[in-house]
């Protein structure tokens, strides 16, 4: 390459960098008022609650706060409203991001005028069975009676499975996906042996059961769920942020960096982790923000596994395994492209 050839190449990569450094109408507006303010659904322990004190808490929670810390320095920047649907986004502008257990689909996307994140979540509909019962597999439930909630995708998806499958089962029909106590009730008393649905679901339906530990959640799924958070597709720096601030919660946990080492890490000889913690800077500015943006986020709310394991994991009372969900040097499908 010519010195003409390689000085091109400076000025384009400059000028692209400098592009990409514009602040969108939303990031603007969010730095002016203050505060991030995010959608989510109260409703399902591990993911989004509102505690006694009037705390909103959750791993949907954590992802908006870590949000908030990339953007503002300061994951309490932040103001929650209660989002009921997609619809409820496209009508108020208000609302920057949304996190909530949204599955990625096709058309809520594109023809929304809307934008899916990186994978927060895989998950999908099983299986939420008395350890008694013995089944480790849906094909297990075969002859069994089970519970869903009518109307609802979880229905068609369990009709289908033991359609394609030529299995027979007995179908108890409950009212709302929503009210966990009654679908507990019903659980606990022997009015079916199993309820379908989502993982996401069935683990905070366990946290209703009198005694969790008498209940399993079977690791065969019959639907793919991945969730992600929605942002407006006419704002694309903003919609980098939110890809990139995940991306860095997965990344700090392939290197190993945490909220409790992140000072001391910063201290690295680790190029990548240098990288990611603004000791060596660019990544800040091309997003348009602070170089310390993903160490801001990972020092208060922490990497993927501290948020997955505080909300959802094993010791929770949610009690979920990561399956999925763990790093895919570890098995699982979480990874992070390169952060430079």
């Amino acid at each position: 390459m010519s010195r003409l050839q390689r000085a091109s190449l400076v000025v384009a990569v400059t000028l692209g960098v400098a592009a990409i450094a514009e602040a969108g109408p939303r990031l603007e507006a969010i730095k002016r008022r203050g505060f991030l303010t995010c959608g989510v659904e109260p409703i399902v322990a591990g993911f989004a609650e509102v505690d006694a004190a009037g705390r909103y808490r959750g791993f949907d929670v954590d992802i908006c706060r870590a949000l908030a810390a990339a953007v503002l320095g300061n994951p309490d920047k932040i103001k929650f409203v209660t989002l009921l649907s997609v619809a409820d986004l496209r009508r108020s502008d208000d609302v920057d991001v949304v996190s909530r257990r949204l599955t990625w689909e096709l058309r809520r996307e594109t023809p929304l005028g809307l934008l899916f994140g990186p994978i927060t979540f895989y998950d999908g509909q099983s299986f939420l069975v008395p350890a008694k019962l013995g089944a480790t597999t849906p094909r297990q439930l075969a002859g069994r009676s089970i519970c869903v909630a009518g109307g609802t995708v979880f229905e068609l998806n369990l009709n289908v499975y033991f359609e394609s499958e030529k299995l027979r089962f007995e179908k108890v029909v409950l009212e709302s996906p929503h009210k966990f106590d009654e679908i507990a009730q019903a659980l606990a008393g022997g009015r079916c042996q199993a309820y379908s649905a989502d993982v996401s679901e069935l683990g905070a339906i366990r946290t209703r059961l009198p005694r969790r530990d008498d209940f399993q959640i079977l690791s065969g799924h019959i639907s793919r769920e991945p969730l992600a958070p929605l942002v407006r597709a006419d704002d694309t720096e903003f919609f980098t942020i939110v890809r990139w601030t995940i991306h860095a919660l997965i990344n700090a946990e392939e290197l190993g960096v945490t909220s409790k080492n992140v000072d001391a890490m910063r201290k690295s000889a680790n190029l990548d982790v240098q990288r990611l913690l603004g000791v060596v800077p660019g990544n800040g500015a091309a997003l348009g923000l602070s170089e310390s943006w993903a160490y801001d986020a990972i020092r208060t709310v922490g990497n993927y596994g501290e948020i997955f394991d505080k909300n959802l994991g094993r010791a929770s009372p949610v009690g979920l395994e990561r399956g999925l969900n763990r790093l895919s040097s570890d098995g699982g499908l979480m990874y992070a492209p390169p952060l430079r």
